[in-house]
């Protein structure tokens, strides 16, 4: 008998060392500053371990500390500014300024205009940093075609361009060696870019993906996180299947990902939450945490470093009283929106555990 219970608890061990338990519901904090200025935003980003996040803001760029919300620098003339990023090694950021269709190269240190790359395309939008060649990849909502352009990190030389499949190409991400994956907002794909040849290789769909905008990329384990309305999926960087979905908030516009921690950070702008995602394996995910922020913070940063995830929205006042009982119809027939009142408030949100 004695026999028998040991090759039963045996058993058991085994069976519970080979089952990896879900993560369990996780905490988190969440700090708030109002760091004022003036200006709508777009993507914000946070730079890796020294708490500075760079926060584009119509026509400026604020960049503030991130664990007090301290602004501690401007940088002006970014017309219609959409996105901001780093190359730390060349020591310099890049901001597109949709306004004038120009690329403002500054240095890292002293936050100075080195000088400002006019692009032949229009549309800039997306815009992110890739190591495997010391590149920025801009992803542009460009006409007749969406368009992705590379930028030398250390020149600002413009160095590559290709013409993509949809208008409206959102966020890229590289696996690091030498593929780009760009999600299509209109066409709900997303295409795999070789950046030796600057030429689109495949298209895969996105479905049950609606709108796919955010994107990162666990390179480990070859997943692509796609951050869609309501139910965000997850890709196999190799053959482009659709491997796991999750259910989220509505109005995302960004996904950020914690490489140690293993979370995914999914911002709902119309919602007004962050759905936090543990990966428990290559193809099995768990939503730890739901976080509540303000409605309108629809973009994220994640510093992975510091392991703080960072999302912003300016807070307007009362609208004004209408003209007039009709609206004004557009070009297109819709109603022209009302303006929004007065900036009342413009909140930073750290976001910890």
């Amino acid at each position: 008998m004695n026999e028998i219970n040991k090759k039963l608890k045996l058993m058991l061990i085994c069976v519970a060392l080979a089952s990896p338990t879900a993560p369990r519901a996780q905490s988190f904090e969440v700090q708030k500053f109002d760091i004022g200025g003036n200006g709508d935003t777009d993507y914000i980003t946070a730079e890796p371990g020294s708490g500075r996040v760079f926060i584009p803001r119509s026509s400026h760029v604020q960049v503030v500390d991130g664990r007090t919300g301290k602004v501690l620098g401007d940088i002006a003339d970014t017309p219609r500014v959409h996105g901001i990023a780093l190359a730390r090694e060349a020591g310099h950021g890049f901001i597109t300024n949709r306004g004038d269709s120009t690329v403002t190269m500054f240095d890292l240190k002293s936050l100075n205009v080195i000088h400002k790359i006019p692009m032949s395309v229009n549309g800039l939008d997306g815009i992110m940093y890739d190591d495997f060649n010391d590149r920025i990849v801009l992803t542009n909502h460009s006409t007749p075609l969406g368009t992705a352009v590379e930028i030398d990190a250390t020149t600002g030389n413009i160095v590559g361009t290709v013409e993509l499949e949809d208008t409206a190409p959102e966020g890229a991400a590289s696996d690091g060696k030498g593929k780009l994956f760009v999600n299509n907002e209109h066409k709900n794909t997303m295409q795999v870019i070789d950046v030796a040849t600057m030429r689109a290789v495949a298209s895969w769909p996105l479905a049950p993906c609606e709108a796919p905008t955010g994107i990162a990329m666990d390179r480990a384990r070859s997943r692509i996180f796609v951050g869609c309305n309501r139910q965000s999926v997850v890709v196999d960087a190799n053959s482009g299947k659709i491997v796991a979905t999750i259910h989220n908030g509505d109005g995302v516009d960004a996904l950020g990902w914690d490489q140690k921690e293993q979370l995914i950070y999914i911002p709902a702008g119309r919602d007004g939450t962050v759905t936090v995602v543990h990966e428990d394996s290559p193809d099995k995910y768990t939503v730890v945490a739901t976080v509540n922020t303000m409605r309108g913070v629809k973009t994220i940063a994640v510093d992975p470093v510091q392991h703080r995830a960072y999302g912003f929205v300016p807070e307007f006042g009362p609208a004004p009283t209408p003209r007039s009982e009709v609206p004004v119809k557009g070009p297109s027939g819709s109603a022209n929106p009302v303006s929004p009142g007065p900036m009342i408030a413009a909140w930073l949100f750290a976001i910890s555990h």
